[in-house]
């Protein structure tokens, strides 16, 4: 009875686990048997091979295989297999890991790579040929349990003699078994004879041919260079799937204004609000009932419900913003630069990974066969604060990196205007960002908020060491390990003046806002959902991430992301006044032209 007992409180806890995974269920109480007397015994059923070439072997050549020792039955509930995991790491703590000289002679000889090399170059080795062994999985973190973190693992011998075909005999998918064991499961799909080898499908799941093919660039290499390089904006279904339906304001109930009044109340989910917003005018309260302005961190969608209940309440958000906040569609509504008619100057070139990954590839091939710098920053869709955001000109690595999430490449700035720091004696990478108020759709009306923030790499900028965050990523905030570099814009305009003399600070902010405007009209240039609605009840604050690159000798900016509720806590520590004189303009219409300015 114990013994039942032990076994459905594994099912309980791991079913839904098993279900998603596909494990069929005859195999179930045989894994809680191996589980629990951590059993590996694929080394009965199987044995390792070494694969011989009679030339040379090719990088992307298996240099082991797995075969079957006996005949196997996949009807038999015998044959699932523990998995174990050589090596578990996150790609930017990989190269420290491999200092160790056991996981590093191991890795060479996972991935047939001589281990007589010296040891920074075998590392480089092993770090630029890893992608064709990993696989991933991804846990909640432990900040925001909304956010899932990529783990990337190596499993040991035998999962990595594995290989691939696109008629597999057995899969192989990772199994999670407390927080501190974690496994990949072996098991068949169709019966083995003796001397049969084990394949897996690299590419599960995907069905479209040339994402196919893409994907399974590590292991096969084809040429996409027949493929166009241009990209194209997407129909409706592209900008709504995956988003909660919004709803839109009833326009009838705005045909009067509203009557001014002496004090507004704020019902606001956001603490810094209540904190700082101290004029008389404003008031906040907890009774989101009786406020008069809905300020919210999470995201609004009843728009219809707000206007014929509550006309006259304001609320922080527009209808289909999102368009600007995600990154693929910000991409995309921003090609609509002069009606699609050029590339938009301050756009860096872009390629969605999920359906426009034939294009990257023959962009990317091109760029190598013509001998240019070829290198990316591969990031998430929505995710923020640098999590899973991967640089390198390796195309095996980056297509490698869909499996965790949906991405998007975008050309990496490789001669961006840089930044001495006497502290960090040398240039380094910095970006800045502006607040940005949307205040009306119909007819647009746009104001940015004239004091800037700056963050800056902690290392000097050079085009290697990929995965050293202090030197290529200027997010220290969230990173504890990292020095956070305070400077008020003021003092960094002196600075600039002394390092930049030739560059008036006025003529690139001019740039700067001219490329707001371009992508506020790019983002209301069409109805919803591919744009955002008119509401009048909105209001909104946004975070124009971007940064400055060299072209042809001048300075142009370039975006790098539009953020959704941003954080504004050094924005307040700075200037005490920044929510008052924000919702004096947006709420009350009182523009003081000492901090704003209308783009």
């Amino acid at each position: 009875m114990g013994h039942i007992s032990a076994l459905n409180t594994f099912l309980d806890r791991h079913r839904g686990q098993l279900q998603i995974s596909g494990v069929p269920e005859i195999y179930w109480k045989t894994l809680y048997q191996k589980l629990s007397a951590q059993t590996f015994d694929a080394g009965n059923s199987f044995q390792l091979v070494k694969i011989e070439y009679e030339e040379n072997r090719e990088p992307h050549e298996p240099v082991w295989a797995l075969q079957a020792l006996e005949d196997l039955d996949a009807n038999c509930s015998d044959h699932i297999y523990l998995i174990d995991h050589a090596w578990t790491y996150e790609p930017r703590e990989a190269r420290t890991h491999l200092q160790y000289d056991g996981l590093r002679l191991r890795m060479a000889n996972i991935l047939g790579i001589d281990d007589n090399l010296p040891t920074e170059e075998l590392i480089d080795e092993i770090f630029d040929n890893m992608w064709r062994a990993n696989c991933t999985y991804n846990v909640r973190t432990v900040a925001n349990a909304t956010a899932q973190k990529s783990i990337w693992y190596v499993m040991d011998e035998i999962g990595s003699a594995i290989n691939h075909s696109n008629s597999p005999n057995c899969r192989v998918v990772p199994f999670i078994y407390t927080s501190e064991e974690i496994y990949s499961l072996l098991f068949l799909k169709s019966d083995f004879e003796e001397g049969d080898l084990a394949y897996r499908d690299y590419a599960e799941g995907i069905q479209d041919p040339i994402s196919r093919k893409a994907y399974l660039l590590p292991w096969i290499p084809v040429s996409f260079q027949h493929l166009d390089v241009a990209t194209t904006i997407p129909d409706e279904a592209y900008f709504t799937a995956g988003h909660i339906p919004e709803t839109l304001p009833n326009i009838d109930y705005f045909k009067k204004a509203s009557p001014k009044k002496a004090k507004y109340l704020c019902y606001s989910q956001y603490s810094l609000v209540n904190q700082y917003l101290t004029d008389p005018k404003f008031e906040t309260t907890d009774d989101v009932d009786k406020a008069d302005i809905l300020w919210f961190t999470e995201h609004y969608k009843d728009y219809q419900l707000l206007s014929e209940a509550s006309p006259d309440k304001f609320v922080n958000q527009f209808p289909y913003e999102y368009i600007l906040t995600v990154k693929d569609l910000l991409c995309i509504t921003c090609r609509r630069y002069k009606n699609n008619t050029e590339k938009a100057p301050w756009l860096p070139v872009s390629y969605n990974l999920v359906n426009e990954v034939g294009n990257f590839v023959s962009y990317f091939e091109k760029c190598e066969e013509n001998g240019k710098e070829n290198y990316w920053i591969i990031k998430p869709y929505n995710l923020a604060r640098g999590m899973d955001i991967h640089i390198t000109n390796n195309l095996n690595y980056i297509m490698r990196l869909p499996v965790t999430g949906p991405k998007i490449a975008q050309e990496y700035l490789i001669n961006p205007v840089l930044f001495y720091r006497e502290d960090c004696q040398g240039k380094v990478k910095f970006d800045v960002r502006y607040v940005i108020l949307l205040k009306k759709v119909k007819p647009l009306e746009v104001y940015v908020y004239k004091n800037f923030f700056l963050r800056f790499a902690n290392k000097p900028f050079a085009l290697n060491a990929f995965d050293d965050y202090e030197k290529h990523f200027t997010v220290m905030n969230y990173n504890v390990n990292a020095t956070l570099k305070h400077m008020k814009c003021d003092e960094f305009l002196t600075k600039w003046q002394e390092q930049y003399a030739k560059h008036e600070w006025n003529e690139i902010e001019n740039k700067i806002y001219r490329m707001i405007r371009d992508i506020m009209e790019c983002a209301t240039a069409v109805p919803h959902p591919c744009g955002i609605a008119h509401s009048p009840q909105s209001r909104a604050l946004y975070a124009v991430d971007l940064m400055l690159d060299w072209l042809d000798g001048e300075i142009q900016p370039k975006i790098l992301e539009i953020n959704f509720m941003p954080d504004c806590e050094r924005a307040c520590k700075y200037y005490e006044n920044f929510y008052n004189d924000i919702f004096k303009l947006i709420f009350l219409d009182e523009e003081n032209h000492h901090v704003f300015v209308k783009v």
